[in-house]
């Protein structure tokens, strides 16, 4: 028998990536629709529904990708990650329907606009918060019997996963803030840095209390973190997320518009690091391992035919179209 290549690697690296993707893209335009119910006129309103409408639903592409990835790579995985997280999970898709019905329905309905307009943040907000309740519920990790998820179904529900849900709103917000600042002009500019400033506050005090906690409620992750030569290795990350932190708000309080957006993504890309570096390689957290929860290696090989045909179609339609539609927005010129 010809040994397969061992593709949880790849498959690791594909699904990451997804995740990511899917949290900064749509992060930023979950922000945008929590900041629009801030937005004290109608020109507001309609110009930050614009820096958004040509791209919000294709940023969703990257969310099922991520779960299909999930399911097809890693069942095992997924059996225990999905009934542990099932409600919250849920509130989040409901959210994402709600909110994009309501995107449909204020330009549709027009005599109800303020019931959509109202329909569209707090979708946005309810969204946010699921995913980021989700993510505590993951880091916190699941009990686990014979394979399966052994917990009531209410056991994600805990002041940490309710922390993080509160801390992706203001991280959600940041990132949709930097947005604002790239697409928009004059007063809409203006709120959006105000904005950016509470968020970044609010994202850099959860960060502390969650890199205090974690080590704290794990053992397994302060090991990884506070043990030699881990700690000199994996010492940049935080020292990094310092600087950049710094950075985003030296840009919030500047004239620069693309500085806070991307200082933004990249306190993303180091608390992403950070959490790769307390899990890894777990993908139920102290529970399964990449390669206890992956299927078949002659499925994973099936699989990876069409995922690395797919990849790139998805990566080239989403490049295009934020090219196509660079540049400011107005108010008067969108979508109809």
């Amino acid at each position: 028998m010809i040994q397969i290549l061992d593709l949880v690697p790849i498959w690791t690296v594909i699904l990451a990536a997804a995740v990511f993707f899917y949290v900064l893209l749509d992060g930023f335009d979950l922000g945008v629709g929590m900041l629009y119910g801030l937005a004290g006129d109608k020109h507001s309103r309609n110009t930050i529904m614009n820096s958004i409408a040509p791209i919000w639903d294709g940023n969703e592409t990257w969310l099922v990708l991520g779960g299909l990835g999930l399911l097809a790579a890693f069942p095992k995985a997924f059996a225990v990650i999905i009934p542990a997280v099932y409600f919250p999970i849920l509130v989040m898709l409901l959210g994402l329907v709600f909110r994009g019905v309501a995107f449909e329905f204020r330009v549709r309905d027009a005599e109800n606009k303020t019931v959509w307009d109202r329909a569209f943040c707090y979708g946005s907000a309810i969204a946010t918060f699921a995913q980021g309740v989700v993510l505590g519920a993951f880091v916190q990790g699941f009990p686990v019997q014979n394979g399966q998820f052994a917990g009531t179904s209410f056991a994600f529900l805990t002041p940490f996963s309710v922390l993080t849900g509160v801390a992706l709103m203001f991280g959600y917000g940041l990132l949709g803030a930097g947005w604002l600042i790239l697409k928009t002009e004059g007063d809409v500019q203006a709120a959006a840095r105000r904005s950016g400033r509470v968020c970044l506050i609010g994202v850099v005090s959860a960060i502390a209390i969650v890199s205090v906690w974690t080590p704290i409620m794990s053992p397994t992750v302060a090991a990884r973190w506070f043990s030699l030569p881990n700690f000199v290795l994996f010492l940049p990350v935080p020292v990094l997320s310092g600087v950049v932190a710094l950075w985003t708000w030296r840009s919030l309080n500047s004239k620069a518009e693309a500085a806070p957006f991307f200082s933004a993504i990249g306190l993303f890309v180091l608390t992403y690091i950070g959490m790769a570096v307390s899990l890894y390689p777990m993908i139920v957290p102290y529970q399964l391992t990449l390669w206890e929860a992956a299927s078949s290696p002659r499925t994973q090989a099936f699989l990876l035919v069409g995922t690395l045909f797919l990849l790139p179609v998805i990566l080239t339609y989403s490049s295009w179209s934020y090219w196509v539609f660079r540049g400011k927005v107005k108010a008067e010129v969108g979508y109809h």
